[in-house]
């Protein structure tokens, strides 16, 4: 693609931006900067992939997923500030996701160990921890928030903090993972995912990119999973004091 056909593609910019001047809903700002942001990061994102991918060193790929990890826990950290720890909680979360993904697809040869493998499966990996990280989080809010007084009921009877807290925190971990259950239910028939989608526009075999967009799936429903149980275990003890009081 030229830059002069990128250029055109404004124009998926200006009819949001008309729709949203001419309904009042002002959010004009907001997709402006939202615009010029994604611009801004992407082309430096290509840049430095572009020469990631030809050093091929792996001090710089590390540091290329420890920058997606940073930014990925910097952005859930600020949805679960009533968690103390939420940082590291998020952090060892993510973390320990990316390094499960990985160690089984480079060990068993999956994918090759390379750059141009590593950093974008990193990418899609950490990615959806975040959001999924980020929905647990916003839906354990509201069912604490609305169901407090249940959990001091079952403490004044001598129940636990687990036993306190375990309706909400099972129903804010299912909520957390139905989208990306049920978006796969229908990929192939609603929608043709992203991956798939950009590899049959390069070139690509389309059943070659069917596999690999396979695969992603399956990375996926194990990011949903895991990191929607792990942060859910890590964040609930920080909801209680020393006494088992619901803080």
């Amino acid at each position: 693609m030229s830059f002069t056909a990128l250029a055109l593609t404004l124009i998926f910019v200006l009819l949001p931006l008309l729709l949203t001047k001419t309904l009042k809903l002002g959010l004009e700002k907001d997709t402006i900067i939202a615009t010029v942001r994604s611009i801004i990061q992407l082309l430096i994102v290509g840049y430095i992939l572009k020469f990631v991918f030809d050093a091929e060193h792996p001090v710089y790929i590390l540091l290329m997923i420890l920058l997606m990890i940073g930014a990925a826990v910097e952005n859930v950290r600020k949805k679960g500030l009533f968690i103390k720890g939420i940082t590291w909680k998020v952090g060892a979360t993510i973390i320990f996701i990316e390094v499960l993904t990985q160690g089984i697809l480079i060990g068993l040869n999956i994918t090759p160990a390379t750059a141009q493998y590593i950093i974008p499966i990193s990418g899609m990996v950490i990615g959806n921890a975040m959001v999924l990280s980020i929905l647990f989080l916003n839906r354990f809010t509201a069912e604490i928030e609305a169901h407090e007084d249940q959990a001091e009921l079952i403490l004044s009877l001598g129940g636990t903090p687990k036993q306190a807290i375990h309706t909400q925190l099972i129903s804010s971990i299912k909520a957390s993972m139905i989208p990306t259950i049920e978006s796969q239910k229908t990929m192939g028939l609603v929608q043709l995912p992203g991956m798939m989608s950009g590899q049959i526009i390069a070139g690509a075999d389309p059943i070659q990119a069917v596999m690999f967009q396979i695969l992603i799936v399956f990375l996926l429903l194990t990011t949903a999973a895991v990191s929607s149980v792990m942060l859910g275990y890590l964040s609930y003890p920080s909801l209680f004091n020393e006494r088992m009081q619901l803080k």
